[in-house]
């Protein structure tokens, strides 16, 4: 079965035991032909094709079925399931963006070090709510 690819805030473990309620096995991987770019308005990212680009992420295995339902729903539409093939020949799944994007990538150390905790939070109040 193939992983899950993921480049923006579920790459954090901290997101994920909140979302999970645990951290899946995940190691680095890159997607070439991939940017992850910064969203207009939000502090997190989205996935595009970009010829030249190279994605940097995390390749996320032993995913229930369940548990990918529950990350699906936290995408929403917003996003596209899509299979691609990773840097290393792995396949994987992952979230393409479907809107508009900055013309510039997303900074995952600046949302590391001055919006994760808030969005930890914020997916907190998420899971809570999502199922009921």
């Amino acid at each position: 079965m193939e992983g899950l690819f993921v480049y923006g805030t579920l790459r954090f473990p901290e997101v994920l035991r909140v979302l999970l309620g645990r951290v899946p096995e995940m190691r680095p991987a890159t997607a070439t032909g991939w940017r992850v770019r910064a969203l207009p308005g939000v502090v997190y990212p989205g996935m595009v094709a970009v010829p030249d680009g190279v994605a940097q992420g995390m390749l996320m295995t032993g995913l229930s079925e369940d548990e990918r339902r529950l990350l699906d729903a936290y995408e929403d539409d917003l996003y596209d399931p899509t299979l691609i093939t990773l840097d290393d020949g792995h396949r994987a799944w992952t979230y393409v963006w479907k809107g508009s994007t900055e013309p510039y990538d997303w900074d995952v150390e600046r949302f590391a070090r001055e919006e994760l905790p808030s969005y930890v939070d914020r997916c907190r109040m998420w899971r809570r709510t999502f199922g009921s």
